[in-house]
C-alpha cells in the first residue's frame, strides 16, 4: 500500500467518525404544518382577498336587463328607466337614511355631517362595494362620537339602517365568502365597541348581528340558487350541443349508407364497360388493352374500399334493405301512404320531366319524405302540397302545409329538429339551397333547389362483350356484395 492510499484511508475514517454539521447557508429540512395552522393561514388569506385586496377597486353596478317578466310589459321609455331601478332603489334608500339622520340630530351643526356620513357609504356601494363596507364602519364610529346624536349604541337607528343596507348590497354584489367575512368583522366591531364604550343598557349589537345574519343568509341562498341555475343551464347547453352534433353525424352516416348504392352502381358500370371496351375494337393495340385493364382494376379496388367504408359507418342494428334506393318515380307510393294517415296531400309537377342523377333523385325523395313526416308530426290533420319543378340546371322542391284545423285531430309532437338537419345535410352535399319557415297563413314551408345535370344515357352493350368471363364474374360479385352490404 502506497503512502497516498494510506492518507486517503485515514481521511475517510476521520470523516466517518466526526459529526456532520450543516452549513449556515443550507436550507433546513421541511417540517409539515399542523392542520390548525393551515386552517388559520387559509382563513387569513381569504380575509385578505375578500376585504383588503383591491378593497376600493372601481366596480360599477351594471344596468339591469329589461327582458324580465316584470319589465316586459312596460312601454319603451319606461323599460329603459326600469334598467336603472337597482341604482334608484339604493340611492333612494340612502337619501331616506340621510334625511332621518339629519332630523334626529340634536343641533343644526351636526345634522348635515350626520346625514352625509351615512349617505356616502350607501351610495358608494354602487361603484366600490367593499370599500363602502369599511367606510360605513368608520361612519358608525364617527357618528357615535358626535355630540347631539342620541339613541342606542354602537349603532344609532340611522347608522343601524345604513350599515344593514350596505351589508345587503355588498353581499348581493360579491361572493358569499365576502358576506361571511363582513359579518365576522361586524361582530368584532360590536364586541370592541361594547368593551371600550360600556354600552350595557342600550346596546343593539345583538339585534344587528341577528338581523344581519338572517339577511346575509337569504342573500347567500340566492347566490347558491343562481349559481346552480347557471350550472344547469351550461350543462343543458352542452348537452344540446352534443345532441345536435351526434344527430348531425347520424344523418351524415345515413346519407353515406344510402349513397353507397349509387356510387357502387356507377363504379360497377365503369368496371364492366372498361372490360368490354377492347372487344368493340378489332385488333386493339396493347396499350389500349392495358389502359382499359387498369381502369377496371381501379374500379374493382374502389368497390372493395366502398364495402370497407360501409362496414365502418354501418350501425350495429342496421338491417340491409331488400329494395333498391327510391327515386322520384316512387313518390306517388309515398304520397299514398301519407294520405292513408289522414291528411290530403296533392302533387304538382312543372317543367319537362327528365331523368336526373341517382344521388339527386334519392336526396329529393328523402327530403319530401322528411318534410311530410314533419307535417304529420307537428301539424296533425293539416293538408299538404308537394310541388316539383324541373328547371334548367336543377330540380326545385316545395312542400307546404296548411295550419292545423281548429279542432285538432291530434296533439303535435315536439320532435327534436332532426328532420331539418337531415334535409340541410342532403342539400349541402349537392351544393343546393334550402329555406324553411312558417308561412303567413300559419302553416310551414320547405323550399329546396338541387343543382343537377341530366343523367348520362346508359351505354349500349356490345354483342362481342364477354358476359361470363372470370373478370366479369369477379365484378358481378363485387356489385352483388355492394348491393347486399347496403
Amino acid at each position: 500500500m502506497t503512502e497516498t492510499t494510506r492518507t486517503q484511508a485515514r481521511t475517510q475514517a476521520q470523516a466517518q467518525t466526526q459529526p456532520r454539521t450543516r452549513p449556515d447557508d443550507a436550507f433546513a429540512p421541511y417540517q409539515p404544518r399542523s392542520p390548525e395552522y393551515r386552517a388559520a393561514a387559509q382563513a387569513l388569506r381569504g380575509l385578505r382577498q375578500s376585504l383588503f385586496q383591491d378593497a376600493f377597486a372601481y366596480r360599477p353596478l351594471p344596468r339591469r336587463g329589461t327582458d324580465g317578466p316584470l319589465t316586459g310589459w312596460l312601454p319603451g321609455r319606461l323599460r329603459e328607466y326600469a334598467a336603472w331601478a337597482p341604482h334608484l332603489l339604493v340611492g333612494g334608500t340612502g337619501a331616506v337614511i340621510a334625511l332621518i339622520a339629519a332630523t334626529a340630530a340634536a343641533n343644526d351643526l351636526t345634522a348635515p355631517v350626520y346625514g352625509l356620513a351615512l349617505l356616502v357609504p350607501v351610495l358608494l356601494t354602487l361603484v366600490r362595494p367593499v370599500g363602502a363596507f369599511w367606510l360605513v364602519l368608520a361612519a358608525t364610529a364617527v357618528t357615535s362620537a358626535l355630540p347631539g346624536v342620541d339613541g342606542s349604541r354602537p349603532w344609532s337607528p340611522p347608522a343601524f339602517a345604513a350599515h344593514l343596507t350596505v351589508l345587503t348590497v355588498v353581499a348581493v354584489r360579491t361572493r358569499p365568502r365576502t358576506a361571511a367575512w363582513m359579518w365576522g368583522v361586524t361582530a368584532c366591531y360590536a364586541a370592541a365597541a361594547q368593551a371600550l364604550g360600556g354600552y350595557y343598557y342600550d346596546n343593539d349589537s345583538t339585534a344587528m348581528l341577528v338581523l344581519s345574519a338572517l339577511v346575509l343568509l337569504v342573500v347567500t341562498v340566492r347566490h347558491v340558487h343562481q349559481e346552480a341555475e347557471r350550472t344547469v343551464t351550461a350543462q343543458q347547453t352542452e348537452t344540446e350541443h352534443e345532441r345536435s352534433r351526434r344527430t348531425l353525424l347520424e344523418e351524415r352516416t345515413t346519407i353515406a349508407r344510402e349513397l353507397h348504392d349509387v356510387v357502387a352502381h356507377h363504379m360497377s358500370v365503369v368496371a364492366i364497360q372498361a372490360e368490354a371496351a377492347p372487344y368493340r375494337v378489332q385488333d386493339p393495340p396493347p396499350e389500349l388493352e392495358k389502359a382499359f385493364a387498369t381502369i377496371r382494376e381501379n374500379a374493382v379496388a374502389a368497390l372493395t374500399e366502398l364495402r370497407r367504408v360501409l362496414g365502418v359507418v354501418r350501425a350495429e342494428d342496421y338491417a340491409a334493405p331488400d329494395a333498391p334506393q327510391p327515386t322520384l318515380a316512387d313518390l306517388d307510393a309515398l304520397l299514398a301512404n301519407v294520405r292513408g294517415a289522414g291528411p290530403a296531400v296533392s302533387k304538382a309537377v312543372t317543367g319537362a320531366v327528365r331523368e336526373l342523377p341517382q344521388g339527386v333523385e334519392l336526396s329529393a325523395y328523402r327530403i319530401v319524405q322528411e318534410a311530410l313526416s314533419n307535417v304529420l308530426r307537428h301539424a296533425p290533420g293539416a293538408d299538404a302540397r308537394v310541388e316539383i319543378g324541373y328547371v334548367i340546371g336543377g330540380l326545385g322542391l316545395r312542400v307546404v302545409n296548411d295550419p292545423p284545423p281548429a279542432p285538432s285531430t291530434g296533439r303535435p309532437s315536439p320532435g327534436a329538429g332532426h328532420g331539418l338537419t337531415g334535409m340541410r345535410e342532403r342539400v349541402s352535399m349537392l351544393n343546393g339551397e334550402m329555406t324553411a319557415g312558417p308561412t303567413r297563413e300559419g302553416g310551414y314551408e320547405v323550399t329546396v333547389f338541387l343543382p343537377a345535370t341530366p343523367a348520362a344515357p346508359a351505354a349500349p352493350t356490345s354483342p362481342a362483350a364477354p358476359t361470363t368471363s372470370a373478370a366479369g364474374a369477379v365484378e358481378s360479385g363485387a356489385v352483388d356484395d355492394a348491393g347486399s352490404a347496403i
